[in-house]
C-alpha cells in the first residue's frame, strides 16, 4: 500500500473513532475526503480537506471540525505535527522515516508499485481510432490513437476490464467511392490509360497494389464491365485491404485492438431497426420536421421534410435529431445509437476517442446511450484536437505516398515509435499540438521525450557504474543516510499511485506525461548537483555505504519511470546514442 493510501485509511479510522463518540453523524459521505501533497511544500507533507467536506453535512463549523480532528491526527503513526491552515484544511508533517519506509515499498513491489483496483473489474470500452477506411492514417489519426491506446493501458492498471474497439464505418458513400478509385487502379494495372484522376476519386499511391492484385486476381473480367457488376466486390476487397494498412500502420505504434466492429454489419443485423422499436416504445422517436435552419437567410429557399426524429432534447440537447433519412436509409446518428447500445450489452462504462470534429454530434450520442440503456451506461467523449506538423519551424503538408497529408507511418519511420507516443501525449487531448521534426529529436531539456528518457538512461548507467566501482549493489543499504533534498525525491515519486488513479478516473492519459517530466526534472536537478561537489554524486568514492543509499533510490525513481513510460506505450531507455 502506498504513503497516500496508508494515511487515507488512517484519516478514515480516525472519522470511525470521531462517530463512535459523537463527534460526527453516522453515514457520513467520504468519498470526496481526500488526502493529498500540500500546494506549497512548505506547508508539510500532507493535506487533508476532511473538516471542510463533512462540516456542512455535520452541521457544524469546518474549522471547528477541523480542531477536533487536529490532535487526533497527530496521533497517527509517522506524524510529527498536524496544523489547521485557512478555513479548515489540515497539514501533516511527517517524520522523514516516512519516506525512507515508501522508497522501501517502492523497491518492493517493483512494477506493481501504484497499480490500482479502483476499477473493481468493472467493464469498459474504449473505442478509438475509428477512421473511414479509405486509406492510411495520417496524424491526426495518430493522436485519437496513442490517446486511446494510453487510456486503455491506464484503465487496466487501474483494475478496469477493458476491451480497445475499433468502429469501421463501411457503409457509407465514401467506401463505394473507395470502391471506384480502386477500379481505376485496376484499369490502369490492365494497362489502360485511365487519362488523369477523376475529381471526387481517392488520389493516393496506397491504392496502386490493390488495383494490381484485383488485376492479377481477375484479369479483364471487370475492365469493361458495368458498376453494377463489379461495385459491390471491389467495395468488399478495397475495405480489407485498406483495413490491413490500418492495422499495419497501428502495429508501428505497438497498437493492437480486440475488435473491430462493422456499421455495414450492424446494419444488416437489423441492430439499427431493433433500437429504433426500443426508443419508439419509449416514445423517444416519432415523426416529424426539423425547424428551418437557422445558417439560412430569410431568402434562401427550404423545404420542410417529414423525418424520424429523436427526441434528444429531452436529454438537454438543443433541437431533436434525425434517426433516418427522407429516402429510408439510416443516418450515421442513427447506426451510432444502435453502435452504441450494442456496446453497451456488454459494457459498464463506454469511452469514445473523437477528432474534435466531432464536438456537434456527442449531446446526441450521450443523449441516445442514456436513453437505450435507461442511463445504466454511461459514455465519456474525449475530443482529440489537431497535430501541426513543422519542420524547424516550418509547417510540412504534403505527402508523397498520400498526397495530400503526412502519412502516420511516414512520421514513425523518421522519428520512431517512442518519440511519436511520448509527443502526442505531452498536451491535453483536447489542446492542438505542435510537432515539429526537428525538435522532437533534440538532445535537451525542451524535449520532453528526450528528458525523461535520459533520466532512466542515467539510472541505468549507475549500475554500470557501481560494478566498475566495485559497489555491491546486492548489499542492503542504510537508508537513514539519506538527506532532505534525497528524500523530497522520494515524496515526488509517491505521488504516482495518486496521479494513475486520477489519470484513469477523468481519463487523461496525459497527466502520466506531465507526471514524469517533473519527476525527471527533479532527478536531473539532484544528479547534477554533484558536477560541482563530488560528495554529491550518486557514486561516493570511498564511501560505499552512502553511494549503496544513492543507488536505492536511483533504482526506484527508475522503476517509477519505467512503469510510467509502459503505461504511455514508450520503451525505457538504458542508453542514449
Amino acid at each position: 500500500m502506498s504513503l497516500y493510501a496508508r494515511y487515507a485509511a488512517l484519516l478514515d479510522g480516525v472519522l470511525d473513532e470521531l462517530v463512535a463518540s459523537g463527534g460526527l453523524p453516522a453515514e457520513l459521505d467520504r468519498r470526496n475526503v481526500t488526502v493529498e501533497p500540500p500546494r506549497d511544500p512548505s506547508h508539510g507533507d500532507l493535506a487533508t480537506n476532511a473538516a471542510m467536506v463533512l462540516a456542512k453535512p455535520a452541521k457544524t463549523n469546518p474549522r471547528a471540525l477541523a480542531e477536533q480532528l487536529r490532535p487526533r491526527l497527530a496521533a497517527m503513526a509517522g506524524v510529527t505535527a498536524a496544523e489547521v491552515a485557512g478555513p479548515g484544511f489540515i497539514n501533516l508533517r511527517l517524520q522523514a522515516d516516512a519516506w525512507r519506509d515508501e522508497l522501501r515499498t517502492i523497491l518492493g513491489e517493483s512494477d506493481r508499485y501504484g497499480m490500482s483496483t479502483i476499477g473493481n473489474g468493472e467493464r469498459v470500452n474504449v473505442e478509438f481510432v475509428s477512421a473511414n477506411p479509405t486509406g492510411p492514417l495520417h496524424m491526426g489519426h495518430c493522436r485519437g490513437a496513442v490517446v486511446g491506446d494510453a487510456l486503455a493501458r491506464l484503465l487496466a492498471a487501474a483494475g478496469f476490464a477493458v476491451t480497445k474497439e475499433y468502429y469501421v464505418n463501411d457503409a457509407g458513400a465514401q467506401v463505394d467511392t473507395l470502391a471506384r478509385s480502386v477500379h481505376l487502379r485496376y484499369r490502369e494495372a490492365l494497362g489502360q490509360d485511365v487519362a488523369g484522376l477523376p475529381e471526387g476519386l481517392y488520389p493516393g499511391d496506397y491504392l496502386v497494389s490493390v488495383g494490381a492484385r484485383l488485376a492479377a486476381e481477375f484479369g479483364d473480367r471487370y475492365a469493361q464491365a458495368p458498376e453494377s457488376e463489379w461495385l459491390p466486390l471491389f467495395r468488399e476487397r478495397a475495405i480489407a485491404a485498406m483495413l490491413e494498412l490500418i492495422r499495419s500502420d497501428l502495429a508501428l505504434l505497438g497498437i493492437h485492438h480486440d475488435k473491430f466492429a462493422s456499421e455495414a454489419e450492424l446494419q444488416r443485423s437489423g441492430a439499427v431497426d431493433r433500437a429504433m422499436q426500443v426508443l419508439r416504445g419509449k416514445g423517444l422517436v416519432y415523426q416529424g420536421v426539423l425547424e428551418r435552419p437557422k445558417s439560412l437567410d430569410e431568402q434562401d429557399e427550404w423545404e420542410p421534410v417529414e423525418l424520424t426524429l429523436f427526441r434528444s432534447t429531452a436529454f438537454g440537447d438543443d433541437q431533436d435529431r434525425p434517426m433516418k433519412k427522407s429516402d429510408g436509409s439510416w443516418t450515421y446518428f442513427g447506426s451510432d445509437a444502435a453502435y452504441h447500445w450494442q456496446k453497451a450489452q456488454d459494457s459498464d462504462d463506454l469511452v469514445n476517442i473523437w477528432g474534435a470534429d466531432h464536438s456537434g454530434t456527442v449531446k446526441r450520442v450521450q443523449s441516445a446511450v442514456t436513453a437505450l440503456t435507461d442511463g445504466r451506461v454511461d459514455l465519456d467523449v474525449k475530443l482529440v484536437n489537431m497535430v501541426r506538423l513543422f519542420r524547424a519551424g516550418e509547417p510540412v503538408k504534403m505527402s508523397k505516398r498520400a498526397g495530400d497529408f503526412i502519412t502516420l507511418a511516414e512520421v514513425v519511420d523518421e522519428v520512431g515509435k517512442d518519440v511519436v507516443r511520448f509527443m502526442m501525449l505531452t498536451k491535453r487531448a483536447d489542446t492542438p499540438l505542435d510537432f515539429d521534426f526537428a525538435k522532437v529529436v533534440e538532445a535537451s531539456k525542451d524535449n520532453p521525450v528526450f528528458y525523461v528518457q535520459y533520466a532512466h538512461a542515467r539510472i541505468s548507467s549507475l549500475k554500470r557504474k557501481a560494478a566498475d566501482a566495485g559497489v555491491d549493489v546486492g548489499a542492503s543499504a542504510d537508508l537513514g543516510l539519506l538527506d532532505g533534498e534525497e528524500l523530497a525525491l522520494v515524496r515526488r515519486a509517491s505521488q504516482f499511485p495518486r496521479v494513475l488513479e486520477s489519470a484513469a478516473a477523468t481519463h487523461e492519459p496525459h497527466r502520466i506525461a506531465f507526471f514524469l517530466f517533473d519527476l525527471a526534472a527533479e532527478f536531473h536537478a539532484l544528479w547534477n548537483r554533484g558536477n560541482d561537489d563530488p560528495a554529491r554524486r550518486f557514486l561516493v568514492e570511498n564511501n560505499p555505504q552512502l553511494s549503496r543509499a544513492r543507488l536505492e533510490l536511483a533504482f526506484g525513481i527508475g522503476q517509477i519511470v519505467r512503469s510510467g513510460l509502459e503505461l504511455m506505450g514508450v520503451a525505457a531507455t538504458e542508453e542514449m546514442r
